[in-house]
């Protein structure tokens, strides 16, 4: 059953710091947290929250992608799945681009 992005961006609680954080405003799905930069593996494929894992994933460093810019690199805790998800830049509560800068090229 096809899913609705709009349903699928929703506000959560985030994993590992507790914060409440908000469903993205710029159109595209809210992979991690603004404010320590975790995330859940939820997805198999970009965007399809069809993964079984649900574990805590850990920012580990940053890549660039051609049109996409500056990407989190999130590592499962559980299972090692690696996923580059975009940087939040603007709108009601855009990552904190210091912790952003603290990580690693990779």
């Amino acid at each position: 059953m096809a899913r609705s992005r709009r349903a699928e961006n929703t506000g959560f609680v985030c994993v590992h710091c507790t914060a409440d954080v908000p469903a993205n405003t710029d159109g595209h799905y809210r992979n991690h947290c603004p404010v320590c930069l975790w995330s859940l593996h939820v997805d198999d494929l970009p965007g399809d929250r069809a993964s079984g894992c649900r574990q805590p994933m850990e920012p580990i460093g940053l890549v660039e992608k051609s049109g996409k810019g500056w990407q989190v690199v999130h590592r499962c805790t559980a299972c090692g799945h690696r996923q580059p998800n975009r940087l939040v830049r603007d709108g009601d509560a855009p990552d904190d681009l210091d912790l952003v800068l603290s990580l690693p090229w990779l």
